[in-house]
């Protein structure tokens, strides 16, 4: 790095307990997003709640515990908002100390930058690079929009950050940089794929049917994505282009086996674009300095317009439960929130409109309670309280471990039949009844 950037480097290295005393009350604090905590920061900051009040608080996932928060058990002084919930986020808010920012995630940063303002951001980041530059890593989706809109702007380095090359805006240069710190230097959080069910793979093996040569998928996390990206390194198809909101480990076993190249893709050809990262060492490893990946924004990624620019884009999202008008509910249980709508409605718009494009809403046909007993996911009406993430108007293809169902250009009739035909079996003459008295089934309709 130059002798400038250098002595500037110095300039403004300073001690996280003198960054916390900046912090005031009223203000509104970005700590990042995903695993990329500011750990040091959040510390100092900890030991001042006692003294400050109405701090806002936000992030795009937490995955870990703000002491901030640890220490405000009652909400006095921290009100803590998630962008996108993890379970943790889902925990707090089950005690009243996390609420949910309802947003459709491509038109992130350009909410932040029409409506958020912040006081501080704090970001964690990967050394600064010899140009200058301190590296996002694993997450890029509304960092520069929050960089915009901060007043002032913390960096907090941490050596275990991979540098991740971009699409753009992946970076931020020292001259718009406020103050550094140099971290814990913590390895990162790893999130390991979740073992997949027998019912994830009878649904994976139903979505395999709609996947060939030259597909741009997009994967989310889960026991479901898992196996998908296990039966296609493990297929002999051609030329997966990836293009999701998320990449996972998953994503990396295709590569190594040889099926994704992305030579087939329209933008961003022989890339692996995404917008944020999650998963293991493994993944973490891969993403560093590998030109074979493109770390973008979110409001490029996430973009329907963009996700329909790529051939054949197979989206896969899941669901807790879907009504029979078609409307997909993702992120609430009734009234208690579970995750966020993401861009899971970004993906099954793009897919529609990509050529050869098919977005698919999966889910287990049934669940257990907490007392044995089995419920259908597929419903007359979502349950009372439950959030549409996905329009009936919107949705596209749903897929159970019993088939798939198209839903687009279909009546109301005829998306009932179809969902009731992919419903568990032991549900489908009680489907069947509620359907005839909300006046969506015809008398001749017969389901095995």
């Amino acid at each position: 790095m130059s002798d400038i950037e250098m002595w500037e480097y110095k300039q403004k290295l300073t001690t996280p307990e003198k960054v916390a005393e900046m912090v005031k009350s009223g203000d509104r604090l970005f700590y990042g997003e995903f695993v990329l905590f500011p750990e040091a920061l959040d510390a100092a900051l900890a030991k001042r709640i006692p003294e400050l009040y109405n701090l806002d608080l936000r992030s795009v996932c937490f995955t870990r515990m703000p002491q901030i928060v640890a220490a405000d058990p009652k909400r006095e002084h921290v009100i803590m908002n998630d962008y996108h919930f993890s379970a943790l986020s889902r925990k707090l808010h089950d005690n009243n100390l996390c609420n949910y920012v309802s947003i459709v995630y491509h038109q992130g940063p350009r909410f932040i930058k029409k409506y958020v303002d912040y006081d501080v951001v704090f970001l964690t980041t990967s050394p600064m690079d010899p140009r200058g530059y301190f590296n996002y890593g694993l997450a890029n989706s509304v960092t520069s929009a929050a960089i915009a809109k901060g007043k002032k702007i913390v960096i907090e380095v941490n050596e275990h950050v991979p540098y991740c090359l971009g699409g753009n805006q992946e970076s931020v240069h020292i001259s718009r940089v406020d103050y550094i710190v140099e971290g814990k230097n913590s390895l990162l959080p790893q999130v390991p794929p979740a073992p997949p069910t027998d019912t994830d793979r009878k649904i994976a093996e139903h979505i395999m049917k709609e996947i060939e040569d030259g597909t741009c998928l997009q994967l989310g996390i889960g026991g479901l994505p898992n196996v998908i990206g296990q039966m296609i390194a493990d297929s002999d198809l051609k030329d997966i282009g990836i293009h999701t909101e998320m990449l996972v480990d998953s994503c990396v076993d295709l590569y190594n086996k040889g099926r994704v190249t992305g030579a087939r893709k329209s933008i961003d050809r022989f890339k692996m674009t995404y917008t944020f990262a999650m998963g293991t060492n493994k993944l973490y490893e891969f993403l560093h300095h590998n030109p074979t990946c493109a770390s973008y924004p979110v409001n490029y990624v996430n973009d329907p317009r963009i996700v329909a620019l790529n051939e054949k884009v197979i989206a896969v999202n899941n669901a807790i439960e879907v009504d029979l008008f078609g409307q997909v509910c993702s992120e609430t249980a009734g009234t208690r929130q579970i995750s966020g709508t993401g861009g899971q409605l970004d993906f099954i718009f793009g897919a529609f409109m990509s050529h050869g494009g098919k977005g698919l809403i999966c889910l287990s046909s049934t669940f257990e309670d907490k007392e044995g007993n089995l419920h259908s996911r597929i419903r007359p009406t979502l349950t009372p309280g439950s959030v549409v993430t996905v329009p009936r108007s919107i949705t596209h293809y749903v897929a159970t471990e019993f088939g798939i169902a198209q839903l687009k250009g279909t009546s109301t009739w005829e998306r009932a039949e179809a969902l009731i035909g992919i419903s568990h079996p032991d549900f489908r003459e009680q489907l069947v009844k509620e359907a005839q008295e909300m006046k969506i089934w015809r008398k001749s309709n017969k389901i095995a």
